[in-house]
C-alpha cells in the first residue's frame, strides 16, 4: 500500500501503525507489506467487486470529521454489495491525503474505517496512499461473495412484478440540507442518516429468495428505480404517495407549500442507501410496495389522483 504523502520510511511506517491492524490478519494481504493481495477462490460461489469514490466538496463537506469521511465510504460501497445480496469480506482502498491534512487526521481516519471493519466483519486487503494539493478523495473496493448465479442483478424485472423498496426514502436528501444549514437540524437523524448510512446488508436472505432485480438507493429513488427499467427492457410505474416516510422527513413535507414537488423532491434525491427492487410474490417485511413493472420503458411517476408527474423515457441521470 505504498504512497507519495511523506518521506518512504515515515509512510511505510504509518501505513504499518494506521492500516496494517485493519487487515485484522488476513493471511493474503500480507501485512500491507506486498504492492497485491492474495483472494483465496471459494468453491460455489461467486465473487462480487464494486467500486465507489468520495471527493471533498462533493460527496461530503469540507471540513467533515474524517472518521466519519472512512465511516461512509465503507458504507457506501457495502450498499452496493447489499443489493447484490453479498455477504462482504474484504476491501481495497486509495486515498489521496491532502499535504494540510495532519497526522492527527490521518490517524482519525484510520481509526474510523477500523471501527466499521470491525462492525461489519470486513478486512482491509491492500491499496494506495498519495498525496494531492487536495481536494481529499478516497475511493474503496469491495468484495463479496453470492452463491455461484445467484447475484441479484438490476436485470430480471418482469412485466406484473411489483416495485417495492426498503426503509424509508427523502432522509438522506434532507440530511444534506441539514448539514448545510439549509433546514432545521432536528434532532440530528436526518444528519446521521446522511454521513453515516446504513448498508441493507440484513436484507440479503429476503433479496435472494424474493427479488427478481434489485438496485441501491445511491443517485434518487427514481433514477435507480429507472436503472432496473434500464437494464430489465421494462417501464416501472411508481405511486408517489406510497413512497414511505421517516417522521422527520413527514414533518418536512407537512411544512412543504406544495406536497406533490415537495415529494418529487424526496423522491429525487439521493444518499438514501435503502434498496428498490421488484418482486414476483408479497411484498416482504422491511419493504414498502411503490408501484408495479409495466410493459413500456423507462420511469412513470404518478400522483395520488393517478396523473404522470414525471415521464421519462430510457432513463439517464446526469
Amino acid at each position: 500500500m505504498p504512497g507519495a504523502s511523506l518521506g518512504e520510511d515515515d509512510e511505510f511506517s504509518e501505513i504499518a501503525r494506521l492500516f496494517r491492524p485493519l487487515t485484522a490478519g488476513v493471511s493474503g494481504a500480507f501485512d500491507l507489506l506486498d504492492d497485491a493481495a492474495v483472494v483465496a477462490q471459494r468453491p460455489g460461489f461467486d465473487l462480487v467487486v464494486t467500486k465507489d469514490a468520495i471527493v471533498e466538496g462533493v460527496h461530503f463537506p469540507q471540513g467533515e470529521r474524517p472518521d466519519l469521511i472512512a465511516r461512509k465510504l465503507l458504507r457506501v460501497n457495502l450498499s452496493d454489495l447489499a443489493a447484490k445480496a453479498a455477504e462482504p469480506f474484504g476491501c481495497f482502498l486509495a486515498i489521496g491525503w491532502p499535504k494540510s491534512f495532519a497526522a492527527a487526521q490521518r490517524e482519525a481516519f484510520a481509526y474510523g474505517l477500523g471501527e466499521d471493519l470491525k462492525t461489519f466483519g470486513v478486512a482491509l486487503l491492500g491499496g494506495d496512499t498519495v498525496s494531492t494539493p487536495g481536494p481529499l478523495f478516497a475511493s474503496l473496493t469491495a468484495l463479496g461473495w453470492v452463491r455461484e448465479g445467484a447475484m441479484v442483478r438490476r436485470a430480471g424485472a418482469k412485466v406484473g412484478d411489483v416495485v417495492a423498496v426498503s426503509g424509508t426514502i427523502g432522509d438522506g436528501t434532507l440530511g444534506l440540507a441539514a448539514v448545510r444549514g439549509a433546514i432545521a437540524a432536528g434532532d440530528g437523524t436526518l444528519a446521521e442518516r446522511y454521513r453515516l448510512p446504513k448498508p441493507r446488508l440484513d436484507l440479503r436472505d429476503v433479496l435472494r429468495s424474493h427479488a427478481s432485480a434489485a438496485a441501491d438507493v445511491s443517485d434518487g429513488l427514481i433514477a435507480d428505480a429507472g436503472h432496473i427499467a434500464k437494464a430489465s427492457g421494462v417501464g416501472l410505474r411508481l405511486d408517489l404517495e406510497a413512497i414511505p416516510l421517516s417522521p422527520a422527513a413527514q414533518d418536512w413535507l407537512d411544512a412543504q407549500p406544495s406536497r406533490e414537488q415537495a415529494l418529487v423532491h424526496l423522491a429525487t434525491g439521493g444518499d438514501d442507501y435503502e434498496v428498490v427492487c421488484t418482486l414476483s410474490g408479497p411484498v416482504p417485511n422491511g419493504f414498502t410496495a411503490i408501484g408495479s413493472v409495466v410493459a413500456s420503458s423507462g420511469v412513470e411517476v404518478r400522483s395520488a389522483a393517478g396523473v404522470a408527474l414525471i415521464s421519462r423515457r430510457g432513463w439517464t441521470h446526469g
